[in-house]
């Protein structure tokens, strides 16, 4: 009769000693499922790590994004003052203060064929 109980007390359940203590995982359904338990714990580490690796990437696009940015604003700057130096206004007035030879051309230039 003392048989009948314990084997009735194994098969109601998961009490909660048998879950804090560990007894639970001695039990023959999870011996059984081990190997599906190790198949999951895989797949959650390679889900989290792919998780972190994209955020990790979007972190690089953000900042790639930035600097592309800063040196388009960069690359706009330098534009505009070598168009500012190359203008003939200013180049007139650098050579009238070298004080050399050159002028202006009076007539326009022609091809030679």
């Amino acid at each position: 009769m003392e048989e009948k109980k314990a084997e009735e007390k194994k098969k109601k359940g998961a009490s909660l000693k048998s879950i804090l203590g560990g007894d639970i995982l001695a039990t023959d359904f999870f011996r059984r499922q081990t190997k599906l338990f190790v198949l999951i714990m895989v797949f959650v580490i390679f889900y989290i790590h792919n998780r972190y690796a994209a955020q990790q990437q979007m972190i690089e696009i953000d900042r790639l994004k930035q600097e592309l940015i800063d040196i388009k604003y960069d690359a706009l700057t330098r534009n505009s003052e070598l168009m500012e130096k190359s203008r003939q206004s200013r180049i007139e007035e650098y050579i009238s203060k070298k004080e050399t030879e050159l002028q202006t051309a009076t007539h326009p230039p022609y091809l030679v064929r």
